[in-house]
């Protein structure tokens, strides 16, 4: 029976160890070089003992005072077993930060001004099973010395883990299956047992297997319904969800039907929790595009050549909502992660005391990237420039087709495609004819001899523009003498077209038939030199 006193330590000193009648009385004394003195000690000896099978021995590394005399010898043996099996599936041994001080301090206090506490209690793991938290936990305990002797605590598995040992056994430990399997197939080859290396491929076959069934039943739902939307978002979303459903079947084999050891379960297992999040996260992101595709078609139609300066606003808020989904899902999904294997927990001060480096480091490796993404936003907010835009960028006339996170993607007037870095975009200046309204003023010059007559170009320019269906606001249309010299005189005439594609046409209509006006009528009004003798 275990008995805990009052703690052996000088009065408002921290206990140094659990005082107790007897430690594992039924087991008989304890080999001489069982080396019980610290948690790393004591831990060490349990995995060495465990590997070389002397069961009886490790059993001494277990608190069993509380059983019945008479049975602590046959459960110790069965408890330790067992709990070498968990330690070799679930836990993940940091050697180097399990104390191996015989008061277990830590290597630092809980700040600078704090010295390290001895502790009678050290934390190895918790395991989440069965909707329960159970520790792994070692434990200092000491008998009563003998008159003029000093106390030998040992550590100890702990009275609580070597309760929960076989409720965890029956949630982690091995399935009925491997019953079946060959005592030499159980030879370990590396980190991992030879019938894991065999049955890995097996699994990543069913994993690809099942997630290609998923798709194909996910893409028949298309066809049990007329909703073009609901087929768009099935469409969409089939391939990430195949790997939502293959990442849980493999969760449910691997907790069902088999159970790995611990350096396989340490890497399948957040693969598999990193595959469902990308999956699922994949899936909504993919039907909400869907969705906001539906919508942003059935706003504007399907033809985006010359949208109204409303329609540009709309598709260009719909591609802002776009990146505002993407980096929620994306935010939720990394916190998803690293709340699942408690990364924040373990990461503790150290995390802060990195966290001025790691963003140096990743200030400078993506700067050009968090730059333009940066920058993509500010085009999301503020829009200096659309979806639809007509803009004269670098000597090109171009049409706005796409802004995504780190680039823009421009048509040019001869179908050609340049891609801009969005930050390299936004710090040269470029002209945008639909920030307020496409309508643009045509300018058509010539250079004609000075004894042309301007009136009857007016009136010849004046009859054609109104003619031209591509004109807006006749009453904008006129014609001046812009320029005089030694070279000629140079005539511009001005109209109004309510787009940029419909200026350029009607700039070079215009100009044939003025050209062809002075050609055919006034072939004297061309500039020519004139020489005196």
């Amino acid at each position: 029976m275990l008995v805990i006193t009052a703690p052996v330590a000088a009065q408002d000193d921290p206990p140094l160890w659990y005082p107790v009648e007897t430690i594992n009385s039924g087991l008989g004394p304890a080999p001489s070089e069982l080396d019980r003195s610290s948690p790393r000690a004591a831990l060490r000896s349990f995995v060495d003992l465990i590997d070389a099978g002397d069961v009886d021995d490790a059993a001494h590394l277990l608190n069993v005072s509380h059983l019945p005399k008479d049975e602590q010898e046959a459960r110790a043996s069965t408890l330790a077993t067992k709990l070498g099996v968990l330690m070799d599936r679930k836990l993940r041994i940091d050697w180097s930060g399990t104390p191996a001080e015989a008061d277990a301090k830590p290597t630092t206090g809980a700040n600078a001004s704090e010295a390290p506490q001895p502790r009678r209690d050290y934390l190895l793991e918790e395991l989440n099973g069965d909707d329960q938290i159970y520790a792994i936990r070692l434990t200092r305990y000491a008998t009563e010395p003998a008159e003029g002797e000093a106390a030998k605590p040992v550590w100890l598995f702990s009275q609580d883990t070597v309760d929960n040992i076989d409720a965890l056994y029956d949630t982690f430990g091995p399935r009925a299956f491997e019953a079946y399997i060959p005592e030499a197939m159980k030879a370990r080859v590396g980190w991992l047992q030879l019938w894991e290396w065999l049955a890995l491929p097996l699994l990543i076959g069913v994993l690809i297997l099942v997630g290609r069934v998923t798709a194909k039943l996910v893409g028949l739902g298309r066809h049990l319904s007329d909703n073009r939307v609901v087929d768009r978002v099935i469409e969409r979303a089939a391939l990430p969800l195949a790997l939502v459903v293959a990442s849980f079947a493999a969760y449910w084999l691997l907790g069902f039907i088999v159970s790995l050891s611990g350096p396989a379960t340490a890497v399948i297992t957040p693969a598999l929790v990193m595959l469902a999040v990308v999956g699922f996260s994949l899936a909504a992101l993919r039907a909400v595009d869907a969705l906001l595709d539906h919508v942003t078609r059935r706003q504007l139609g399907d033809k985006f050549d010359t949208p109204s300066s409303t329609d540009r606003e709309f598709f260009t808020s719909m591609y802002a909502l776009r990146r505002v989904i993407l980096v929620i899902t994306v935010g939720f999904s990394l916190v998803f992660v690293l709340m699942q294997f408690d990364i924040f927990a373990n990461m503790g001060m150290t995390l802060l005391a990195s966290a001025g480096v790691l963003t140096v480091i990743l200030g400078i490796a993506g700067q050009v990237t968090l730059g333009n993404m940066v920058a993509s936003l500010q085009i999301a907010i503020a829009k200096p420039v659309r979806i639809g835009d007509n803009i004269h960028y670098e000597g090109d006339w171009c049409t706005v087709e796409a802004i995504y996170f780190t680039f823009i993607r421009l048509r040019t007037w001869d179908e050609r495609r340049l891609i801009v870095p969005v930050k390299y975009f936004l710090s040269y200046p470029f002209k945008n004819w639909s920030v307020l309204n496409e309508r643009m003023l045509v300018s058509i010059r010539l250079v004609l001899d000075p004894m042309a007559k301007v009136a009857l170009l007016r009136e010849k320019f004046t009859t054609s523009a109104q003619a031209d269906p591509g004109v807006i606001e006749h009453d904008k249309i006129w014609t001046a003498v812009t320029d005089h010299s030694a070279h000629g005189m140079t005539v511009e005439f001005y109209v109004m077209t309510p787009d940029p594609w419909t200026a350029w046409t009607v700039e070079m209509r215009l100009r044939e038939e003025m050209v062809d006006f002075v050609r055919n009528e006034h072939p004297e009004w061309w500039w020519r030199e004139r020489i005196e003798l």
